[in-house]
């Protein structure tokens, strides 16, 4: 994917003087040397000259736009920018946008302090005139507020950065679907032309057979030397390294990734589905060939399901493809006072989540119809966790986040040889689950220790989605309100 940087853009006017001027310029850049040298920001910042008109400022935005390593622009007001000067400029500028409340000055020099210094470093003034023109505008933005040093500010910085250019990165993510959804289910389903228009996705048809033509051309080389990157990341199980056909499923894994991955980068597709439906010349479900190309950040969503494929792409961007993957809820502890959920799938979760190095198995699937396939097997690790899920409401779509608390599984699974991981929703088992039906929220997410709320949050702000935020602080009689409110308002839009 392209390389990305950030804009720094920071506002003034001619009113107070050259003199005022060469001192924020100095300011905007030794603020943004300052980010360029804390490990915690991922790209590079890059400065602009201070914006003090009109014209400077359209013609910077439209720079911008046009850049195309530029994946959003960082605004801040060390003085008082009329923000009529601003509106050509951000009516047509489309990238995210990052307005830092700060000032370069952390504390009040309470001795010293005269007008001049007051009319130099009014950040409080100078970026309530801008923010105000954003809201008068309608246009989404970020706005973080501290003292540029502020640990706070630069990890927050830092986590809206990534979420910004999992945004601009839209146009390039490309879903390889092979074969169709799954017959007769309605949540998999969606608007291919209304994902791409609003997020610039691309979701593309190919038959299992263009697979099964490509996996013919597989040498056994090949194969090899997927299998060695099987030996050095996961562990297999005794009875699979005794067993000649149990070993031979886990080679017919490696010729389905490697044909498989040949096809997406030819194509440039980062996310694939498929459909154990559709399996028409492969003898067994990808599962493990499925497992590894997750590790390396490919997107992936089983029955069809591209939304949650491409979700599970842009995550992994966000989250540098840590702790994050397909998950699905499967069935529930119910036992007062240990209500818990279970989430597995039948071999796709991604090892990104597992709490030790995953297993290599084999064992028969009891769906599909095909031969035993070779799958990872793993528990995932305890910790604060979020469950996502994109579905389409019809003319548009609703992103639904909610906050859980994943933890050990409470017991062991000696017949359930699949990856799987347990967690308790917010704020409760019961109004959790109701909650996310009440959404309707689908049986497929995106499952993320790494995100957090806010980082989806921001996402949804910048695709100008509608979004779901189901958490401790929810009441359920408020949450429905909440919903048929939301209903009313973006059918209006």
């Amino acid at each position: 994917m392209k390389q990305c940087v950030f804009w720094f853009v920071t506002g003034s006017q001619h009113l107070y003087g050259e003199e005022t001027l060469k001192e924020v310029a100095k300011h905007s850049e030794e603020m943004v040397n300052y980010f360029n040298q804390r490990e915690e920001i991922p790209f590079e910042i890059v400065w602009k000259p201070v914006v003090k008109t009109q014209g400077e400022i359209t013609n910077l935005f439209k720079d911008a736009s046009g850049d195309e390593n530029c994946a959003g622009v960082i605004t801040w007001m060390h003085t008082f920018s009329p923000s009529k000067m601003w509106i050509n400029g951000l009516k047509q500028f489309k990238k995210p946008i990052l307005h830092l409340h700060t000032q370069f000055n952390e504390e009040i020099p309470w001795d010293t302090m005269d007008m001049d210094f007051m009319n130099t470093n009014q950040s409080a003034h100078g970026d309530r005139e801008h923010g105000f023109i954003f809201t008068r505008m309608g246009i989404a933005r970020k706005v973080i507020a501290g003292h540029y040093k502020n640990e706070t500010v630069i990890k927050r910085m830092a986590r809206w950065l990534k979420v910004a250019r999992a945004a601009y990165l839209g146009d390039e993510i490309k879903v390889m679907r092979l074969g169709d959804n799954m017959r007769d289910v309605a949540v998999t389903e969606g608007d291919k032309v209304e994902a791409e228009i609003k997020f610039d996705w691309s979701v593309d048809y190919y038959a299992v057979g263009d697979l099964v033509e490509r996996m013919a051309q597989v040498t056994d080389a090949a194969i090899d030397e997927v299998m060695a990157s099987y030996k050095e990341r996961y562990e297999f199980a005794d009875d699979v390294l005794a067993d000649e056909a149990k070993y031979g499923a886990v080679r017919y894994q490696a010729k389905i990734e490697v044909a498989l991955r040949a096809m997406l980068e030819e194509g440039g597709y980062n996310a694939v589905v498929d459909t154990f439906q559709d399996l028409h010349g492969l003898k067994q479900l990808p599962g493990l060939a499925i497992q590894n190309l997750m590790a390396d950040g490919y997107g992936f969503g089983p029955e069809g399901d591209w939304k949650v494929a491409a979700m599970t792409k842009v995550m992994n961007i966000m989250a540098d493809n840590k702790g994050t993957s397909l998950m699905e809820d499967y069935t529930y502890n119910l036992v007062p006072g240990q209500e818990g959920i279970l989430g597995a799938h039948m071999l796709e979760v991604s090892p990104a989540i597992a709490a030790s190095k995953p297993r290599i198995e084999v064992h028969p699937l009891g769906i599909g119809g095909k031969e035993a396939p070779a799958r990872l097997v793993f528990d995932s690790k305890p910790g604060k966790a979020i469950c996502v899920s994109l579905i389409d409401m019809g003319g548009r779509m609703r992103l639904i986040i909610a906050d859980v608390d994943a933890i050990e599984l409470p017991h062991q699974l000696p017949q359930l040889p699949v990856a799987r991981a347990y967690w308790i929703p917010q704020p409760s088992m019961t109004e959790g689950t109701e909650a996310w039906i009440y959404a309707g929220g689908a049986h497929h997410t995106i499952f993320s220790y790494e995100l957090t709320a806010e980082d989806l949050i921001d996402w949804a702000e910048m695709m100008d989605i509608e979004y779901v935020h189901i958490n401790k602080d929810i009441h359920m009689t408020q949450f429905k309100k909440e919903l048929q409110l939301s209903e009313i308002l973006w059918k209006l839009k």
